[in-house]
Parts: structure tokens; C-alpha cells; sequence
């Protein structure tokens, strides 16, 4: 769901760990903890590895130590801010198979755009890409569903005065809850720009508010443990 996932569908070249979802019931947690024997894999700072924490949105982090695997982090997560619940994300999910034969499965780009959207400054540059390549590869087979898509998490003012202009219908409609749409459809390149500032900002700022009694929880934690 992190990183590896856009590298996968091409709007990274590398990641330094691997960001899992994960089901958080016990017989899917038993399996997890299986791999994470099998990858020699112990739990680094804070939350314990308690399916509480993860229900309650926080992430559980591990270090492996396996030497096929030595010093990759895992962190995995089951609740995440804006994000649908895990059922959906399985539902909707993108299985991929590698050239070694081995599927993966990966969250839905939609979904992938969604987690991203955090007050980390390096989400947001991932997530605009992540939307560019999306709609690059695939404005020769619009559908419904990726219409709506592109226009409502387009991030890149030229391209979205290029959809709006190939797809004027639904850019009326959504128009009217994004202004950033609303200025694509007059050609109005800084005042979309300006438009997604401000949506960056409250989402930032929504994301801001969302972690403050996690990270409270965390300093609890922490000073506990000292």
C-alpha cells in the first residue's frame, strides 16, 4: 500500500520498505506472524504488535534480519484515514503477477491515492504521479469509473485541462464540488494551481487533526515504557 505499490504501477523507481494492509483478525495475524518468523523479523519502536493498536488506526513496525531480507522494514497498517474498510480494498484490489511468476496483490490506484493523501511532504508529489500515469496509460479507454477518477485527483494542471476538455460532460458535474475542475474548464492554469493548494492544505491539515490522539496514545506509550 506504500511505496513498493508505486513502484508497481510505475510512478516510483524504488522504496526503502515494504507498507502492508493487513486483515486484522487472529487467523490472518497468526499467518502474519509466521512470515515474520520465516523473515527473522522483530518489532522496532512503538505500538506493541496488538491487533488493538491496528484497529485503532495506528502502524506496527518490523525490521527483518533474514540475509535474503536483512534490514528491510515492514510496516503494516489496518485502518487508515480516508481509506475504505480492508473487505473494500480487497475487493477493488490490483493482483499483478511478476516476471518470476509470483502475484501480487496491491491496492487499487484509487485507493493507493487515498492513503497517500497524509501531511508528509513526499506523499503528495507520489500521489500526483501516481495519478499521471494513470491517466497517461489509460485516456484511450476511458470508462465511467476512471473518468471520474482522473477528474476528481488530477494534480497536474495541464492534464487536467486536457481532461476536461475530452471529457466535458462529467467535468460539468464535478465541477461543482472541486474548483479546481471548475477553473480547468476556463483554461485558468493558476487558479488551478491555487485550487490545489488549498485542497492539499485541508487534507494536511485533516490528516493532522486524525493522528493527534494517535501520536498522544504513542508518547504514552513511550514514556510508559521508559
Amino acid at each position: 500500500m506504500g511505496g513498493q505499490a508505486c513502484v508497481f504501477y510505475g510512478a516510483a523507481e524504488f522504496s526503502r520498505d515494504t507498507d502492508l494492509a493487513l486483515l486484522a483478525s487472529e487467523p490472518n495475524l497468526d499467518r502474519f506472524r509466521a512470515a515474520l518468523t520465516d523473515l527473522q523479523a522483530e518489532r522496532i519502536a512503538i505500538p506493541p504488535f496488538d491487533p488493538a493498536y491496528l484497529q485503532r488506526g495506528h502502524a506496527i513496525h518490523f525490521r527483518c534480519q533474514h540475509p535474503d531480507a536483512a534490514g528491510i522494514r515492514i510496516d503494516i497498517m489496518s485502518v487508515m484515514r480516508g481509506v475504505a474498510p480492508f473487505d473494500a480494498l480487497w475487493e477493488r484490489r490490483t493482483t499483478i503477477e511478476t516476471l518470476d511468476g509470483e502475484e501480487v496483490d496491491l491496492l487499487s490506484v484509487a485507493d493507493l491515492v487515498q492513503a497517500k493523501k497524509t501531511q508528509r511532504d513526499r506523499d503528495w508529489p507520489m500521489l500526483r504521479r501516481l495519478v499521471d500515469v494513470h491517466y497517461l496509460a489509460n485516456r484511450e479507454q476511458p470508462t465511467l469509473e476512471r473518468v471520474d477518477f482522473w477528474l476528481t485527483e488530477l494534480r497536474t494542471a495541464v492534464l487536467l485541462i486536457e481532461a476536461v476538455v475530452l471529457f466535458p460532460g462529467r467535468a460539468l458535474e464535478i465541477a461543482r464540488g472541486r474548483a479546481a475542475v471548475a477553473h480547468a474548464c476556463a483554461n485558468a492554469a493558476e487558479a488551478i494551481e491555487s485550487a490545489m493548494e488549498d485542497e492539499e492544505r485541508r487534507e494536511r491539515e485533516a490528516d493532522r487533526r486524525y493522528w493527534a490522539p494517535l501520536r498522544e496514545e504513542l508518547e504514552r506509550l513511550r514514556h510508559g515504557r521508559e
